[in-house]
């Protein structure tokens, strides 16, 4: 039998150099808390009314929406600019940005209150076409534009040499789509830990292409979510703060979870968008 050595590290009191540095993983130092905007401070005060009344538009809409309804939904394209530049200042940039490309392209940016969706779609010269404001989970372009270009099944790909668990995942994947129904939940498959071989990686790249969704999320660290040619099947991926893999899934279900707005988080927002409404109207007063 042949001889191996097992390397011994000294552990318990005593074991510790004083000049040996102390080791340990760097810890993100900055956390997103909500901020209530301010109003900006504009001499229009017709824009100011006019960007005032388009949010309590929403807001209305808002208070009246129940699940199954229609989406609220206010045109931005008919606000003059100076108004648009007020309603820009006002609801600032959120955490989630969403980019669309295939039969649509769109860019979708969730505002300072989580589930207020801007959405903009552009034409194949890149003009702008359309331009709304959306209180969603989800923007429904988003969710359609998921299922438009996808198949119902996985890409039939060729097993090469060298791939171990990628046919037997492929398969979990394909059963999956098969006997799923609606609103059942997610089906995740942690790629984190399991032992893929290159082969296995380039095997689901092939049977998953990347699909015209692409969500990131920045919170704590990034996470970037990635839909797939199979309807209904996202891949998944945490970022740390210091941009490292730290979690990497695959996701069976209509959208993953965390990239939807809870209804928490949209009675949420009725409430703080009914205050900065009360504040707006408070500054066109003066």
């Amino acid at each position: 039998m042949k001889s191996f050595s097992i390397p011994v590290r000294v552990t318990g009191p005593g074991s510790h150099s004083e000049e040996e540095p102390l080791q340990y993983l760097d810890i993100p130092r900055d956390v997103g808390i909500f901020e209530m905007p301010r109003v900006p401070r504009v001499d229009d005060a017709d824009a100011l009314a006019i960007a005032r009344d388009t949010l309590a538009k929403l807001l209305e809409l808002m208070q009246c929406w129940q699940p199954g309804d229609p989406h609220p939904i206010v045109d931005m394209r008919r606000l003059p600019a100076a108004a648009q530049t007020v309603a820009n200042q006002t609801l600032g940039d959120g955490e989630v940005s969403i980019q669309v490309r295939g039969r649509r392209t769109l860019k979708v940016q969730e505002s300072v209150f989580t589930g207020l969706w801007r959405v903009v779609e552009f034409d194949d010269a890149g003009q702008l076409i359309a331009d709304w404001l959306e209180a969603a989970p989800l923007p429904y372009t988003v969710r359609s534009a998921a299922c438009e270009s996808t198949r119902s099944s996985l890409v039939p790909v060729e097993i090469p040499p060298g791939a171990m668990n990628s046919p037997a995942l492929l398969q979990e994947l394909d059963a999956q789509l098969r006997l799923r129904k609606p609103r059942t939940p997610a089906h995740v498959v942690n790629l984190t830990l399991f032992p893929m071989t290159p082969a296995d990686h380039d095997v689901l790249e092939r049977a998953l292409p990347v699909g015209d969704v692409a969500i990131i999320s920045r919170g704590f660290g990034n996470c970037r979510i990635t839909s797939t040619a199979a309807r209904g099947i996202w891949r998944v991926q945490y970022f740390n703060s210091m941009n490292t893999l730290i979690l990497n899934t695959i996701e069976v279900v209509d959208v993953p979870g965390v990239a939807l707005a809870a209804p928490e988080d949209l009675a949420d927002t009725r409430e703080r968008l009914a205050e900065l409404i009360e504040w707006m109207s408070e500054d066109c007063a003066a």
